[in-house]
């Protein structure tokens, strides 16, 4: 068995996801790899305060700063810069210059620094970037080349999505896109399970991948049992859907690009979310509960397809 290490921010998520879904420890130690003292000890240790509940972002942070607290590595000197730049400018990656300290015995430091100090002496005016392999990439569009702008190689098509996703034969399958605000910054996060046209609406501070994976979450943590597939858009805000799926066990389709009858049942919901947030609005203003209230009124309005049950009441079988 590997030595031991930390958890990690997507193991928090999933023990979260588990514990919501009424998984015992010894359960998710099992599926996490973990001894289930491990499991007992995180709990413990890294629940809120206030109500004794385990929540995965508050469970990490409480972790990362009493590392913090206890951290007694070296600091990252000017010499250190020097050994990088006398490094990087031998067109070392800096994961090679990591790997070659180590075997040496020099500088132990992670790769993720090194890419930091090059970020930063590029910011400074510095000309370190231009080195590395995957920096120096960034804003060069060669003539005749592919544009690769908003594309994520290996991502789950539609099609390989399973039969019964279309037939709507059973909860769990759902569509997501995100709605713009006037201010082309704030917007909201629209989910909708194709059976029953049942939605969730969390709002977003911007149309980004952290905001929407957060919001993703926490929406899938409310109904994780209910949660198979996710059919998203094309946009880049949906690019981290591999974290979701390793919180979550869901996995994730793409749109064909501009078929957006592909994803019907979610086009078919924004348009009657525009009636209460029209074109044109700025949802700088819009809270989240305000986005509950507007979820609520829609899922409990009836819908003529369903011989005018609301989604609701099929979505909870009452």
């Amino acid at each position: 068995m590997s030595s031991y290490h930390q958890l990690t921010q997507e193991e928090r998520y999933r023990i979260t996801a588990m514990r919501m879904c009424g998984c015992s420890r010894a359960e998710i130690g099992r599926q996490l790899q973990r001894h289930p003292s491990t499991i007992g000890r995180e709990l413990r240790r890294n629940r809120t305060t206030h109500d004794a509940e385990y929540r995965a972002e508050k469970a990490h942070s409480y972790a990362t700063a009493r590392r913090r607290r206890c951290r007694r590595g070296t600091h990252f000197s000017a010499a250190d810069m020097a050994q990088v730049a006398r490094l990087v400018r031998r067109r070392y990656s800096p994961e090679q210059i990591v790997g070659a300290w180590k075997v040496s015995g020099g500088l132990r430091i992670s790769h993720e620094t090194i890419y930091r100090q090059i970020r930063w002496d590029k910011r400074a005016g510095g000309d370190l970037w231009r080195y590395t392999r995957i920096l120096s990439k960034f804003g060069r569009k060669r003539y005749r080349s592919h544009d690769s702008r908003g594309v994520l190689p290996g991502k789950r098509p539609i099609g390989a999505r399973p039969a019964e996703v279309e037939l709507r034969q059973r909860i769990g399958h759902w569509e997501g896109d995100t709605v713009m605000g006037s201010d082309m910054h704030h917007c909201v996060l629209t989910l909708v399970e194709r059976k029953t046209g049942y939605a969730i609406v969390k709002k977003l501070k911007a149309r980004t991948m952290h905001e929407v994976t957060h919001a993703a979450s926490r929406a899938i943590r409310s109904h994780c049992r209910h949660f198979k597939t996710i059919t998203f858009d094309n946009g880049t805000e949906f690019h981290d859907y591999a974290r979701l799926e390793q919180r979550f066990p869901a996995k994730v389709y793409f749109a064909t690009p501009y078929h957006s009858w592909e994803h019907g049942s979610n086009e078919n919901f924004n348009g009657l979310l525009r009636q209460y947030l029209p074109k044109g609005t700025c949802m700088s203003s819009v809270t989240q509960a305000r986005c509950d209230q507007i979820a609520d009124d829609l899922n409990h309005r009836p819908r003529k397809r369903h011989g005018f049950k609301t989604p609701a009441a099929l979505y909870h079988r009452i």
